[in-house]
């Protein structure tokens, strides 16, 4: 394969400043970001180039779109810009720290609607568009504090907090079913800014909730006319952190769905998560400190005894709602939204419970409740961590739910 040639020589500053022109015209933006054939994009990009004396032809957009064939072209950092405040369209995608400071990258998603069962989805196709392609590009975090009062950001309706693989898709999938509902599910921006206590530079208490309401607020964007209510799902370690959203949105209801332990082991089992993956989240992220050889069962169950345990804390300082798998998908209409202050149409229960009906993280498939065949499929090993680590907090956990 012959290598990539790359653009003429002068073709970088001249992208650089189209790049520039791009990022001062919102109505630029919207046309360029609507094209997404390659070819007609190209054209398009040709035409803004020569109507603003920026000299780029076909030809060297042709080379800048060009794959990597070696994907190096996935490693490139976008542009950092200071003091530019992105307009309504481009979303936070990635924090990073260059060694001086703590960057946020942005990425075009326009009118698009986040309806794919999880962030990373919605962002993997938005990164295959040839706009997103030429005009990334990154920002101090240190402004993102100031953003949210120049977008049309909306509040948090409710959080959704969960012990893993308990339905919390389902329920976000099912919200997304509204064109009036914004729904962000486990983005990895918002982990990122609650993670930054344990990054260089950490904020302090005041500062970090500043931030991530920031970060929220990015990602809340009304982008489609009608937009009415927002909803956060977040990662399952993320109830660790119930303390930190609760200083942040002090007023915002949240819900921790949970499940029969035997079950959610299970399913760790035939596909473990990354929290559940030493190599990638250490122990001592949960506060464990466990000996070599603690078998793969008893180390899931210890991870979902402390999501649990930190889930019972945020319960007893208020704001929170305990719902069990088994109660779902009604729950999401008898007790969720309620809970959120949501009252919702005969036409909006109905909307939502189309999505009731596929599987939430694979919706080309239908749903086939599994409840049954899991606990089937459970090991002695699984079964006997359940009891030793998780059953008698399961216990509290329905009993708060029964009693409320």
């Amino acid at each position: 394969m012959l290598p990539n040639p790359g653009p003429r020589p002068g073709v970088r500053d001249a992208l650089a400043r189209l790049h520039t022109l791009v990022l001062q015209d919102a109505i630029l933006q919207e046309g360029l970001g609507a094209v997404e054939d390659v070819p007609a994009f190209i054209e398009a990009a040709v035409e803004a180039a020569r109507s603003r004396d920026v000299g780029l032809d076909a030809d060297d957009l042709i080379a800048l779109l060009r794959r990597d064939p070696l994907g190096l072209d996935r490693l490139a950092r976008p542009a950092l810009i200071d003091g530019f405040t992105p307009t309504a369209g481009w979303l936070p995608t990635e924090l990073s720290w260059d060694g001086v400071q703590h960057t946020v990258a942005w990425a075009w998603f326009g009118r698009r609607r986040l309806v794919e069962p999880f962030f990373e989805g919605s962002l993997r196709s938005v990164l295959q568009q040839p706009f997103n392609r030429l005009f990334r590009f990154r920002t101090p975090l240190a402004e993102l504090a100031a953003w949210p009062a120049s977008l049309p950001t909306l509040r948090p309706d409710g959080f959704i907090f969960h012990m893993s693989r308990c339905g919390s898709t389902l329920v976000a999938q099912m919200l997304a079913g509204l064109d009036a509902h914004v729904v962000v599910s486990e983005a990895p921006p918002i982990d990122a800014v609650v993670q930054l206590d344990r990054m260089a530079a950490q904020p302090g208490d005041e500062a970090h909730a500043a931030l991530l309401r920031a970060m929220v607020g990015a990602l809340g964007q009304v982008r489609n006319a009608g937009e009415s209510r927002y909803f956060v799902k977040l990662d399952s370690w993320h109830a660790l952190a119930l303390p930190l959203f609760r200083k942040a949105f002090p007023d915002v209801p949240w819900v921790f769905l949970y499940r029969d332990p035997v079950e959610v082991l299970v399913s760790q089992a035939r596909q473990r998560g990354i929290q559940m993956v030493p190599d990638y989240v250490p122990p001592g992220f949960y506060g464990l400190d466990l000996p070599d050889g603690v078998p793969d069962e008893d180390y899931w169950a210890r991870v979902l005894a402390v999501v649990c345990q930190a889930a019972l804390d945020g319960y007893a300082e208020g704001g929170g709602l305990l719902v069990n798998y088994a109660q779902l998908p009604a729950a999401l209409h008898t007790a969720i939204l309620p809970h959120f202050g949501i009252t919702a149409t005969a036409a909006e229960r109905q909307a939502m419970d189309q999505a009731a009906r596929r599987d939430a993280k694979a919706p080309q498939f239908a749903f086939a409740p599994d409840s049954g065949r899991k606990r089937q499929a459970a090991t002695a090993a699984i079964s006997a961590a359940s009891d030793r680590h998780l059953a008698e907090i399961y216990h509290r956990l329905e009993t708060l739910r029964l009693g409320d």
